[in-house]
């Protein structure tokens, strides 16, 4: 189970909206197939398994090992829990029930139904946790939401004034290098007005190689220029304002209610496209508004050597310390939410 979770990583950030999945097939205590899921569409962890094993008749007296219950509907693909079946695999080892109410226990029945042998809860735990986001989603009807921001060891985000729209770098060329592997591990990401206005962000993914996240842009009253990054179609991008009238070529509004659980009503939109992960990225007042609302899930907050004077103060963020890393000269602090 510890190699399905191994393997199932490597789809992570391309097999959106499906989850991870790695799986393993076992015959006399040998690997002797595995896989994993990495595109919607492309075969699921269990046929790749099942395929590349070369001697198809120790199928029948094999285990095969999944972190996430087989599926049992069609979809973009055939039932993974049919394939098992024809291929007459006589145990079957699942980490996670699937969240999905299109599968929900249905792929564990079908397979008991046919006589297989079937164990739930293996290294359950750590099955559910790889799959947070998948979980969230369908669970909590909200995306897996990730805070991050940057800030001085005096505990600022950014300087009181400035004379251009470049951003301050806090944070070194290394630390940088891992948020953009971030986005692309990560499905959306947002920005406050503000941050835009001053810093001008481009939000794609640059230093790393994979998909940009899509953009959300708050933008109560339009305030933002057309000439900013956000606004270059280099990635898909989603403004919300309270403008109803709102349309520009390339882009999607959305018009919200800024005054009642703007928190709330993002993770509404987001849902809304299928949108399954969100990293909010600032400003302080932006992220400060997900705190109070308890609507985050894990916090990555990088501590640089760059000083201010004085400053924009970092968000108040209680949560439980994780782990703490040096990059290089940075130091990378990350907290879970004890309330959830």
């Amino acid at each position: 189970m510890e190699r399905c979770i191994q393997l199932a990583k490597n789809g992570l950030g391309t097999t959106y909206p499906n989850p991870l999945v790695g799986c393993v097939i076992v015959h006399e205590n040998s690997i002797i197939g595995e896989g994993w899921h990495d595109w919607p569409g492309k075969p699921h962890a269990e046929v790749n398994a099942i395929r590349s094993v070369k001697d198809k008749t120790l199928l029948r007296q094999a285990t095969l090992y999944v972190n996430l219950e087989p599926c049992s509907h069609f979809g973009k693909t055939p039932p993974c829990a049919d394939l098992i079946i024809e291929m007459k695999i006589p145990q079957v080892v699942i980490g996670s029930k699937d969240p999905n109410l299109l599968v929900a226990g249905r792929g564990i029945q079908k397979l008991r139904d046919a006589g297989v042998k079937v164990d739930v809860g293996i290294l359950g735990a750590a099955c559910d946790f790889l799959n947070k986001r998948f979980f969230a989603f369908h669970q909590k009807n909200r995306p897996y939401i990730f805070l991050k921001w940057a800030q001085t060891r005096r505990g600022f985000v950014a300087p009181l004034g400035k004379e251009d729209r470049n951003p301050v770098w806090i944070s070194n060329s290394y630390s940088r290098q891992w948020t953009h592997k971030m986005r692309a591990e990560e499905q959306a990401i947002l920005v406050g007005t503000e941050t835009v206005l001053k810093d001008n962000p481009s939000l794609t993914t640059r230093d790393w190689e994979g998909n940009s996240p899509v953009r959300i842009v708050l933008d109560q009253q339009l305030r933002i220029p057309p000439t900013s990054k956000v606004f270059d179609q280099n990635a898909k991008t989603i403004v919300l304002t309270q403008i109803k009238s709102a349309e520009r070529e390339g882009l999607i509004y959305e018009t919200v209610d800024f005054g009642k659980n703007l928190p709330g009503t993002i993770c509404a939109i987001l849902l809304k496209y299928h949108l399954q992960s969100l990293i909010v990225e600032g400003g302080s007042k932006t992220l400060q508004s997900f705190i109070d609302a308890n609507l985050w899930d894990e916090a990555f907050v990088f501590e640089g050597t760059t000083t201010f004077d004085a400053g924009i103060k970092a968000p108040k963020l209680k949560g439980t310390l994780e782990s703490k890393t040096e990059i290089a000269t940075d130091v990378l602090l990350h907290y879970s939410n004890p309330e959830l």
